[in-house]
């Protein structure tokens, strides 16, 4: 059972990952926090399934147009809500950030409706590999499979391209990267659509995980993912992986061992202790104020 557990731990906690990469690499460049983010993930979400469901699309060109969809959401939302108050009080950034993130959860309950939905039993084909005693899921596998290596992929993008060296100078020095001729503005909206583009792909394998997609569905996963990224040092994008792969183990042997109740309490219990304990989280360091 044990082995079930963490297998299940980890694939859960993987979904919380891609979401919290969003929450880090935003606020690691412009110190931000994009409480939109879960909404994006909701939508992402509700993207794949109409595209299953009503194209019958194979799961992962859905998940592809999906996660462009997102993309174009994150920048559309970077350059509405957020580009024209970067330089203004950050409460005005939050209230405009908490005021997109209802107006898209308002939209998603006016399109379709408060009742959750699922995805069509043929979506994603389930196997049940038994080893020893655990029964574990091939979509439990897939989850940990396409999460790593969209995780991956994200490394590969920061460490080894052009944009990605854009993104890390202008996390190190926002005004010096601008003075070196590298169009922050441009690298901003990248950040937005990748991002977005991870959470919409969490969004997805959530959805297929509890086979339930439902308006709200972003804000209890953003929270938690906000509350990873926290655990693993918001601004890492390392930390953020860590922290949410941790978060969703904790939280299934939790309900393992009987407190099912407190399943979103455990995430936010964490989260205080770092605050209290390592503000800067387990990965985390000090990041400079952006002018």
């Amino acid at each position: 059972m044990f082995l079930q557990q963490l297998i299940n731990g980890v694939a859960l906690g993987s979904t919380y990952a891609l979401i919290a990469l969003g929450y880090t690499m935003v606020y690691g460049i412009i110190t931000l926090i994009n409480f939109a983010h879960g909404e994006i993930f909701m939508a992402g979400a509700f993207v794949g399934l109409l595209l299953i469901t009503y194209f019958k699309l194979n799961i992962f060109v859905a998940m592809a147009l999906s996660m462009t969809f997102c993309m174009l959401l994150g920048v559309v939302i970077e350059l509405i809500a957020y580009r024209r108050l970067r330089k203004s009080s950050r409460l005005s950034a939050l209230i405009s950030a908490i005021g997109v993130s209802i107006f898209l959860s308002s939209l998603a309950l006016m399109l379709f409706g408060a009742d959750a939905k699922a995805f069509p039993d043929t979506a994603f084909p389930l196997r049940q590999i038994h080893i020893g005693n655990a029964d574990i899921s091939t979509l439990q596998l897939s989850i940990i499979g396409i999460s790593a290596a969209l995780m991956l992929a994200l490394e590969f993008i920061v460490q080894k391209t052009k944009i990605g060296k854009a993104m890390r100078a202008t996390s190190e020095d926002y005004t010096a990267a601008a003075l070196m001729g590298i169009n922050v503005n441009r690298v901003i909206s990248f950040t937005f659509a990748l991002g977005s583009a991870l959470a919409a792909a969490g969004g997805m394998l959530v959805g297929l995980l509890f086979n339930a997609v439902t308006f709200n569905m972003g804000l209890m996963a953003g929270l938690k993912a906000f509350a990873a990224a926290v655990l693993g040092g918001i601004g890492s994008i390392p930390g953020a992986m860590l922290g949410g792969v941790l978060l969703g183990v904790t939280e299934v042997f939790g309900v393992a061992i009987g407190y099912s109740s407190y399943r979103d309490a455990i995430a936010f219990a964490i989260l205080v202790l770092v605050l209290l304990l390592k503000p800067t989280g387990l990965l985390g360091q000090k990041i400079q104020k952006k002018v």
